[in-house]
């Protein structure tokens, strides 16, 4: 099938009315259900509304290809619509728009409708054609256009690669190209990074995952073979495959606006290098599907983890501001007990920082579901975070008054996260076979309500435990001093050093963040303090190294001490990787060792932090700043002379 044969006349606008994007896709939408294309057409319109909420689908260059594959679609048509004067699309480049395609899928599109649709993209980009077609006036013009422009459909078949490569010593790159539904920008990124490496002489394979699945597949021997790999996507696609390679990962419309610079970049040498997960570089198809049941488990923890950090930091930092406000200001020994609320400034940050902090719990349940259920997920896993966050009044039905109201903090909303969005893949199972004309009854009703419910009632079963457990761990915390906070300290800080970014370090982060909502009115977590402190060593500590032992290390080594400084002071502990990861061996257990004891430090004094982010930014919120700045000291010293120790004298360019 030819995308000629996609476009209907019957349904073109050769002149849009519309004056902004809502009166466009309301234009172009209408004129879908005139000529019988949809069924039901605010079905229709608001499948185009999710994808553009996605990203826009301006493109840029005057274009625009707004797209849905909905059920509300009869038979796969092109929409062909221009407008005389342009129209603000909000495209990506911000210019007007001037030619639309307005592209239907039926839900079972099959795949000879998407590789139709495809080719299109690879019409957009042909030089010129954009222009040819804001010059035709009626709707046989651009059926005239299409049949007579060539497009070399028979060369995409036969994508370059290292065994057809005519040069041997042109620079050789992989690419992949994906966007949400796999129809438009899909294709656009591929013909527009193709087309600007033949500008530049560079050979390139681009693999691109549509809508009618992976065409032009990467194989082992490419990718080994490539200086560099390019990801223009905005979905999941398989990454452990290019592990060791220079990677450069972007949203596919750069791909599509700047594949110049993404190129330049992939070439540079100075693109991160990609770590996967397993290390394997394994190319199978069916491999980059399988997960382990503990990498399911991390990548749906740090989703939630992710969107619950800005709530914890934003909402930690104000509540540490309060309690600076009042012990700055002076509270009487009488009403310490009001530290943090006592003046009213400090209580009107108190009173921000708990709204934030309120929601810490709710976003991490819901957040954990969304991973493993997407949408249908959120809802429930909101409920079962606030749950976790307030406990059950059960009274009334007999219970122990003391028991009958326990949160059960972290750990009920991280169990109960999971347990709602299992509980939703369960009801999208259930219902998978349900008639489609009730799709949207079960999205917008069945889903919530169920979710809510049988979420609540096993969260009822869940959060009496889970308190149990959240009271005692709550408890041994705020009960921590001297050698067993030291040890904890000790624990926490090596962790965030074994991997600086990894799991370990994610865990211990995790866990010190965990410990702010049970700390607030005490003034501040000690594992917070410590994990941070732990954090901010490594970094300090490649500088330290770098100018004690300039002999150990390369003139470009000890420029990257000099900004390592700037990243150990703001708690970004990645910033020693690069060195971790050319001499492990070497690095990570120095690293390890003055984290260690810079946490064991912070431990045995007692130190509190509640702010859960900022390194020396933050500093003057810890209960004894000098004495913190000092241990962190302490611990980059012995880290960067144990390394420097160790490291081999370097021979200079």
């Amino acid at each position: 099938m030819n995308i000629i044969d996609l476009l209907d006349p019957n349904v073109m606008i050769m002149d849009l009315k519309a004056k902004n994007k809502s009166e466009a896709i309301d234009e172009m939408a209408a004129s879908m259900e005139k000529g019988g294309i949809v069924n039901n057409v605010e079905q229709f319109k608001e499948g185009i509304w999710k994808r553009e909420k996605q990203t826009s689908t301006g493109l840029g260059e005057g274009i625009a290809m707004p797209h849905t594959k909905n059920s509300a679609v009869n038979k796969a048509t092109v929409l062909f619509a221009k407008s005389n004067d342009g129209i603000d699309y909000e495209a990506l480049d911000g210019q007007p728009v001037y030619v639309f395609f307005m592209i239907a899928a039926p839900e079972g599109a099959n795949d000879t409708h998407l590789q139709a649709l495809a080719s299109l993209s690879r019409y957009l980009m042909k030089d010129g054609f954009v222009s040819e077609l804001r010059k035709t006036n009626t709707p046989q013009d651009v059926i005239d256009l299409f049949k007579n422009t060539k497009i070399d459909d028979e060369e995409e078949e036969e994508e370059p690669s290292i065994e057809t490569s005519s040069d041997e010593n042109r620079p050789y790159l992989v690419a992949v190209t994906a966007c949400t539904t796999g129809i438009a920008h899909t294709y656009m990124a591929e013909e527009a990074l193709k087309k600007e490496a033949a500008k530049e002489n560079i050979d390139i394979k681009v693999e691109t995952n549509g809508a009618s699945g992976v065409e032009h597949r990467l194989t082992p021997a490419e990718i080994k073979k490539a200086v560099g790999v390019i990801v223009a996507a905005d979905k999941k696609v398989e990454m452990d495959r290019f592990d060791g390679k220079h990677l450069v990962q972007k949203p596919v419309a750069a791909g599509i606006r700047e594949p110049e610079n993404l190129i330049a970049e992939a070439l540079s040498g100075n693109a991160p290098i990609f770590h996967g997960a397993n290390n394997s570089g394994n190319n199978s198809a069916n491999d980059g599907e399988k997960k382990t049941v503990g990498g399911a488990f991390y990548q749906h923890l740090m989703s939630g983890v992710s969107a619950m950090l800005p709530f914890v930091i934003g909402g930690g930092i104000a509540i540490a501001l309060a309690f600076l406000i009042d012990q700055t200001m002076g509270v009487p020994q009488n009403a310490l007990s009001q530290l943090g609320t006592y003046h009213p400034l400090a209580a009107f940050f108190k009173q921000i920082g708990n709204s934030a902090f309120n929601f810490m719990l709710p976003v991490l349940a819901g957040y954990i579901a969304y991973s493993i259920a997407e949408k249908p997920g959120l809802v429930a896993g909101f409920v079962a975070g606030s749950l976790a966050a307030s406990g059950y009044n059960l009274t009334n039905v007999g219970l122990d008054p003391k028991h009958a109201t326990i949160p059960s903090g972290f750990l009920g909303a991280l169990v109960g996260g999971f347990i709602a969005g299992g509980l939703m893949i369960l009801l999208k199972k259930w219902f998978k076979g349900a008639p489609r004309s009730i799709e949207g009854i079960i999205s917008i009703l069945v889903y919530p309500v169920l979710g809510v419910i049988l979420t609540g009632f096993i969260m009822l079963v869940i959060n009496i435990p889970m308190g149990w457990i959240n009271q005692g761990i709550n408890g041994f915390l705020t009960s921590l001093t001297g050698a067993n906070a030291a040890i904890l300290g000790l624990i926490v800080g090596g962790m965030m050093a074994v991997d600086m970014g990894g799991p370990f370090n994610k865990a211990a982060y995790v866990f010190g963040t965990a410990t702010l909502a049970s700390t607030v009115a005490s003034g501040g977590s000690v594992a917070m303090a410590s994990v941070m402190a732990g954090g901010m060593t490594p970094p300090l500590a490649i500088f330290v190294a770098s100018l004690l032992f300039k002999n150990k290390f390369t003139k470009q080594e000890r420029e990257a001490g000099l900004t390592n400084i700037v990243m150990g002071l703001s708690f970004i502990t990645e910033g020693a990787i690069p060195f971790a990861a050319s001499d492990p061996a070497r690095a990570i257990p120095s690293f390890v060792i003055g984290s260690a004891v810079t946490g064991g430090l912070v431990g045995m004094s007692g130190i509190k932090l509640l702010a859960p982010h900022g390194g020396i930014f933050v500093i003057a919120l810890t209960t004894n700043p000098l004495l913190y700045i000092l241990y962190i000291a302490i611990g980059a010293v012995i880290s960067g002379v144990i390394l420097g120790m160790l490291r081999k004298p370097v021979t200079e360019e």
